[in-house]
């Protein structure tokens, strides 16, 4: 698999250190990754950039190893320059320098967010989406506008996945809580085939086109509190939840008149959230798509191939540019590849 022109990509925004590529022609190949996994409590931002460091070497080892590849096969290196947790996004920063500098390569610090939406696009094939972005950090409704992406809706307060995950861990399940939803969902509804939102009811978490999470944190909790069954709550936890988020979704399509939805971030590995775009989608006659979970989490190959996009445009990073900027938006980065 050895070749010239290979872009590698490094990931560290938030509990995930993470190493991809892509080829000459900008195809991707499967990243390496380690995770940040607490036995209690959230990430803590310092401990993830500890990880991180500890972890990166050999995670590049064995990403070389995997595809064949001699660290002067690299011809460029891409990094995530925000947004994230800073000290997490410092050591994926001062990685990529080093092995820039190594190699005389040149460096790409790109936008994560816009990462997402560009692995998508290349997996799925589908023109100009309207993205709905959704993740512990983030939720948001996006749509390509004038050469940005433009943020028509998001969270006013904290993002879906880390709802979800503050709500797992106060039932004492331990990091990433989302799975966790889902899977006692499943397993509630099973048992439950024709249920019913009496006694289970939540706050709504639209505003407009933005939505709300704490609120119906609260009161889910509220409600196991109350005596609620756990897999009750998770149900209807998600229905609320993702209900809102394809609402906004669809408010979008309507809006810009495409014809396209793209899921984007961890939490699009759900596939009730997956059912309900699917089903929002074919009654507007659109097409919803999702790429596959290994590239809806958050990974390296999806920052190489933004990497690749960029430097084909010309735009490379100089090292005194290259300071993180945890909170780098969305509609920062200017779309000139599609």
């Amino acid at each position: 698999m050895a070749g010239d022109g290979w872009t590698l990509g490094i990931e560290s925004t938030a509990h995930t250190l993470s190493f991809g590529l892509v080829d000459a022609n900008g195809i991707p190949h499967p990243s390496v990754s380690d995770t940040v996994r607490p036995d209690k409590g959230g990430i803590h931002p310092r401990e993830a950039a500890d990880h991180h460091k500890e972890f990166a070497p050999e995670l590049f080892r064995k990403l070389l190893s995997t595809n064949n590849l001699q660290p002067n096969d690299i011809t460029s290196v891409a990094f995530s320059q925000g947004p994230g947790l800073g000290p997490c996004l410092r050591i994926g920063a001062s990685i990529a320098r080093g092995i820039s500098k190594r190699l005389e390569a040149p460096l790409i610090g790109v936008n994560h967010c816009v990462a997402h939406i560009e692995i998508g696009r290349q997996q799925c094939g589908c023109a100009d989406p309207v993205l709905l972005y959704v993740s512990g950090g983030n939720t948001q409704v996006i749509a390509r506008l004038e050469g940005r992406y433009r943020v028509l809706g998001e969270t006013l307060d904290i993002g879906i996945g880390n709802m979800l995950d503050k709500f797992a861990r106060a039932q004492g399940f331990p990091f990433p809580g989302g799975p966790v939803v889902e899977r006692l969902a499943s397993e509630w509804l099973l048992d439950n085939p024709d249920p019913s939102m009496d006694g289970l009811e939540l706050p709504y978490a639209v505003r407009g086109m933005d939505l709300a999470f704490s609120g119906i944190l609260t009161a889910s909790l509220k409600l196991v509190e109350n005596g609620q069954p756990l897999g009750a709550v998770c149900w209807s936890l998600q229905e609320h939840v993702f209900s809102a988020c394809v609402e906004v979704a669809e408010r979008a399509l309507s809006h810009t008149g495409k014809k396209e939805l793209l899921l984007g971030g961890g939490v699009a590995c759900n596939s009730r959230l997956r059912d309900m775009c699917d089903i929002m989608a074919s009654e507007r006659d659109s097409q919803s798509f999702a790429p596959p979970r290994m590239y809806c989490i958050d990974n390296g190959t999806m920052i190489a191939r933004l990497g690749w996009l960029e430097q084909a445009e010309g735009r490379i990073t100089l090292f005194e540019k290259s300071a993180i900027d945890q909170y780098l938006r969305t509609d920062q980065t200017p779309i000139t590849w599609a």
